[in-house]
């Protein structure tokens, strides 16, 4: 699907939930390196300490992020996801010592329904790592939180 197609439709609403899912440019498997996932995982918390956003579940994988968050009363979504990667993006790559796109350009976003059962969907992100096989137990995944878990 194209960026265009994507963002067609998109509207960001303060203080509504969204899951989110943004993968890296040519799928690159860099948050398999504990680092460089820490490095993303510190970034959204920023994200959640400044208000922009309140994080309520997410997933690193390998190579790409789910993500269930409330925006916060001023934000907007685009703006969120932009503030993520491009922070994430420097220092991940002055880390590294490349330059270039670190994430795809687009992302997916679904924003939540009333009526969406939030602690289902957090369920649903954070059992990534085993659906994918990369885990035998959640325990043994180092990057997955929610605040209801």
């Amino acid at each position: 699907m194209t960026y265009n197609a994507l963002r067609k439709g998109r509207f960001s609403e303060p203080n509504r939930a969204y899951f989110i899912t943004a993968v890296v440019s040519d799928r690159r498997p860099v948050f398999s390196d504990l680092c460089i996932a820490r490095m993303l995982i510190r970034q959204m918390r920023v994200l959640h300490d400044e208000g922009t956003i309140s994080s309520l579940a997410w997933v690193v994988m390998p190579d790409h992020l789910h993500w269930l968050f409330q925006l916060g009363d001023c934000s907007s979504l685009e703006k969120a996801i932009n503030l993520l990667k491009g922070r994430s993006s420097r220092l991940i790559n002055k880390h590294l010592g490349q330059k270039g796109a670190l994430w795809q350009s687009a992302y997916h976003d679904h924003a939540l329904r009333k009526e969406e059962d939030l602690r289902a969907i957090s369920r649903y992100i954070v059992a990534n790592p085993l659906r994918a096989g990369l885990v035998e137990s959640l325990a043994e995944y180092p990057h997955w939180d929610a605040v209801w878990l």
